[in-house]
């Protein structure tokens, strides 16, 4: 089984000037043979996200026209834009919606689902979405309609922006993407205004930025981050977020946009496998956009020097929405204007400043979480994900049920490399169930192949073991698939349990069942609603990989070692050497040393010479 949305990297996905014009004339094609005899453009499955499709595949049809001036166009741009004046804009006030400040303004918005009262909780992004269309349909109808026509788009445009900001309250899903979205449109729609107002609308538009979205910013993993959903990020939506973030810079130069999104991106970095898998978020915890992040992640890795690219987005929507039958969705045009107009070509090459939340080098890659937890292992082409005991979940030693990995205190890390090695120490103050303050000490290796994870702490009485991560998905070629086995061997014995209880709160790793289903199914709300991240917490169990300890060493320690992307089997020493640790393999030796004059440990590391 493979996860529907992990597929190829997005930077596999043509993006020169010719790749653009052949998707704009499959766009051409699939508009002019739909194009109603009332000038209806979308696509005859819609339902949901329905009030701007229409008018973002006009806007695609008048960027093609400006392109190529194919004298098809025109008159289906002005059928087409007609048919959005005067059957998607709506002025009364849709039954049942929840967030009007002002009633009855008579002010233009669009509908997520057309049925008076029947889905109103969508048409604040949905006016967003269509704000966008309308503007990039401004930047291009210069010569393509009348003015007259082109006149009361304006006017309805700007009727957009004002229900946003002054009829509704903003941004009222708590959505990043949807509120910086609103600020583009905004940014976009001021330079069409007399310059008296469009300054005033420029300057509401960054005051709504700095006021609304960046005072709110989350902190996760030393980042601040535009929340989605009330969480601090999506792996769906915060990319997203990027592109916008990317957009409001180009279109005003304002400064404040690139650095937001160079904080969000050195985190998308930070979080991100080598391998591009990801996952978590409060709203779609395995879903990844496609074409709607390659602007953002395009730009922002050139910004920062990071192949941002290497993130797998779902490739059937390559270069705009579809619907089932592969037929075009207007519904992200305004993203395939801006990434088609964008210069920014793709960076690569892997950053090679330490990151604290991140190891990685060659094909291996850990991400930490806030906690410096790994959220995510990479090795041998194997994802592993933090596994489930008695409702804690993570990496570290075990006793009685009790999980060694939740921090008290600060987590001091210390990042070597050298040799064609890299490694991270971090360690830990943990208080167990007996309210002992005990260190934990955990090295990570790796020589781009392999990933060798040495965990130390005060030996214990009792039976300790050490949880070792899920096994959950592998790559597999341009897709991600589900697994329950991975390449890992342990100096101590190794084995690989899985939940002995059924039901949803034990994920075995052996079903069919993704992780972001099992998510859903313990989330307080519905699908697409619930929080799946808050789901996945109340998981009593899981699928577990557990190492026991190390023999043979220090007998007031207890040590385990784990190797991860082979399953050849694993030497390791490990001894005093004054003050410190000395662990020894036959690729590396590291001396984890006493603490320096600020308490921080220190870590040497060299190869073995072959």
């Amino acid at each position: 089984m493979h996860l529907p949305r992990q597929l190829g990297p997005l930077h596999d996905l043509p993006d020169t000037r010719e790749a653009y014009d052949a998707v704009l004339a499959d766009v051409t094609a699939q508009a002019l043979a739909r194009l109603t005899p009332e000038g209806n453009l979308e696509h005859p499955d819609c339902v949901d996200d329905i009030g701007d499709t229409s008018l973002g595949i006009t806007s695609l049809l008048a960027f093609a026209w400006q392109r190529t001036k194919d004298d098809r166009l025109p008159e289906a741009v002005r059928r087409s834009l007609a048919f959005h004046l005067r059957e998607r804009v709506y002025v009364d006030d849709n039954p049942g919606y929840p967030n009007l400040r002002v009633r009855n303004s008579g002010l233009p918005y669009a509908r997520y689902t057309l049925t008076a009262g029947a889905h109103p909780i969508g048409d604040w992004p949905s006016t967003v979405w269509a704000l966008l269309q309308a503007v990039n349909l401004l930047d291009t109808a210069d010569g393509l309609v009348e003015d007259a026509q082109r006149a009361e788009l304006l006017d309805v445009a700007r009727g957009y922006w004002r229900w946003l900001t002054e009829a509704t309250f903003f941004n009222p899903q708590e959505a990043g993407n949807q509120a910086i979205g609103c600020v583009v449109g905004g940014l976009m729609l001021a330079r069409h205004l007399p310059p008296e107002d469009g300054q005033s609308v420029r300057s509401r538009a960054v005051e709504l930025y700095i006021e609304k979205i960046r005072t709110h910013r989350v902190a996760d993993r030393g980042a601040l981050l535009p929340p989605e959903h009330g969480g601090a990020y999506d792996n769906n939506y915060g990319p997203i977020s990027l592109s916008f973030l990317a957009q409001a810079h180009r279109v005003s130069g304002e400064e404040i946009f690139a650095e937001d999104g160079d904080a969000l991106a050195w985190y998308i970095d930070a979080r991100l496998t080598n391998g591009g898998f990801d996952n978590g978020g409060p709203r779609y915890s395995e879903q990844h956009s496609a074409f709607e992040s390659v602007l953002g992640l395009r730009y922002f890795g050139a910004r920062i020097g990071a192949d941002l690219g290497r993130y797998r987005g779902d490739s059937r929507w390559a270069r705009h929405a579809v619907q089932e039958d592969g037929g075009v969705d207007g519904h992200f045009a305004w993203m395939l204007v801006w990434q088609s107009q964008d210069s920014t070509r793709w960076h690569r090459t892997p950053s090679t400043e330490p990151v604290r939340h991140q190891l990685r080098a060659g094909t291996v890659s850990v991400a930490f979480d806030d906690r410096m937890t790994p959220s995510v292992v990479e090795a041998g082409g194997t994802y592993y994900l933090p596994a489930a005991v008695n409702r804690q979940h993570g990496f570290g030693p075990v006793l009685d049920g009790f999980v060694f990995c939740r921090p008290m205190g600060e987590v001091r890390v210390r990042d070597v490399r050298t040799d064609g090695l890299a490694a991270k120490l971090v360690t830990k103050p943990v208080v167990g169930r007996d309210h002992v303050l005990r260190h934990v000490r955990s090295l990570y290796v790796t020589d781009g192949t392999s990933l060798w994870t040495t965990v130390a702490m005060e030996r214990l009485p009792g039976e300790p073991y050490l949880l070792a991560g899920l096994p959950y998905a592998a790559d597999d070629g341009d897709r991600v698939r589900r697994t329950a086995e991975g390449a890992v061997a342990s100096a101590g014995t190794l084995r690989l349990t899985h939940p002995q209880e059924q039901g949803a709160e034990h994920f075995d790793a052996r079903s069919e069942l993704t992780q972001e289903q099992a998510a859903f199914a313990l989330a307080a709300d519905p699908r697409g609603y619930g929080n799946p991240d808050d789901g996945w917490r109340h998981l009593v169990s899981s699928t577990a990989l557990e190492a026991s300890p190390l023999p043979g060493a220090p007998d007031d320690l207890h040590v385990f070692a784990v190797r991860y992307g082979s399953a050849a089997p694993l030497t390791m020493s490990v001894e005093r050497d004054g003050g410190g640790l000395r662990v020894g393999t036959s690729v590396f030796t590291a001396v984890i040393g006493a603490d320096d004059e600020r308490g921080e440990p220190e870590l040497t590391l060299r190869a073995v010479s072959a």
